[in-house]
């Protein structure tokens, strides 16, 4: 079994919807649901790294463990290596990053990363995606895609469709899911390094990586997975979905 810590990074100050990770879903907050699929997960470990006092009540308040982190951070890529450093994880430790606003992510996927990392020496990093069911989501620039070579070598992350072709092409377009498994030690190559052009223009972390020729590995997914929370719609989504799933 591949030992592994999963790392979930909780920022209270999100743009789009603050406070996200204490949203309620079901009498829970967003980041209960994902600390709850983490568990379930091999991770040999679960940690919340946060920026806010109130996060790091919640998650005391159901026995969570939780690291309080720099309010600075520009990403959650910086926030997974403060982690890294605080608990002392040697260079070829596995560190999964679980989205805080992934309440729905299946524990088979966060093993499967991880995995997928731990079969791959030569990565820095592994990730999944999944082919797009409809041709109109691939054209949606909040869809990030992604394209990779015959052995899963990632060839390029995008807002923008990629391939550029029709619906008729027989050519696959693939929505990247936004979960990685990091080696510690690229971890904090990683801090080091100043955002690159490539990720300022596509807003897109993992684009410092490959602009820095460091391999990430894409595997398709072993299952569907639902989006996450960005909005106030995704989250009624979701909230729709937990209660029509209840037991």
């Amino acid at each position: 079994m591949t030992n592994f810590v999963a790392v979930i990074p909780a920022r209270y100050g999100s743009t789009r919807l603050p406070g996200k990770p204490l949203l309620e879903i079901e009498g829970r907050p967003m980041v209960w649901h994902v600390y709850q699929r983490a568990i379930e997960s091999n991770a040999s470990t679960v940690i919340v790294a946060t920026d806010d006092q109130r996060i790091m009540d919640a998650i005391q308040s159901f026995g969570g463990n939780c690291l309080m982190t720099d309010v600075d951070h520009l990403t959650g890529t910086d926030r997974l290596a403060e982690v890294a450093a605080k608990l002392k994880l040697p260079d070829d430790a596995i560190v999964v990053n679980v989205q805080g606003d992934e309440p729905l992510i299946p524990a088979i996927a966060i093993n499967q990363v991880a995995v997928s990392l731990s079969n791959q020496p030569k990565a820095a990093i592994a990730t999944l995606c999944e082919p797009f069911k409809m041709y109109h989501d691939a054209l949606d620039p909040s869809q990030v895609k992604v394209v990779f070579s015959k052995s899963g070598r990632a060839l390029y992350f995008s807002r923008a469709i990629i391939p550029k072709c029709s619906e008729q092409s027989e050519a696959r377009h693939y929505r990247h899911i936004g979960i990685y498994a990091y080696r510690a030690g690229f971890l904090r190559d990683f801090s080091r390094w100043s955002p690159t052009l490539l990720e300022q223009s596509e807003h897109l972390e993992q684009l410092r990586a490959l602009e820095h020729d460091r391999r990430i590995h894409v595997d398709v997914t072993e299952v569907s997975i639902p989006p996450g929370v960005d909005t106030e719609q995704d989250l009624m989504l979701v909230r729709q979905h937990m209660a029509s799933t209840r037991v």
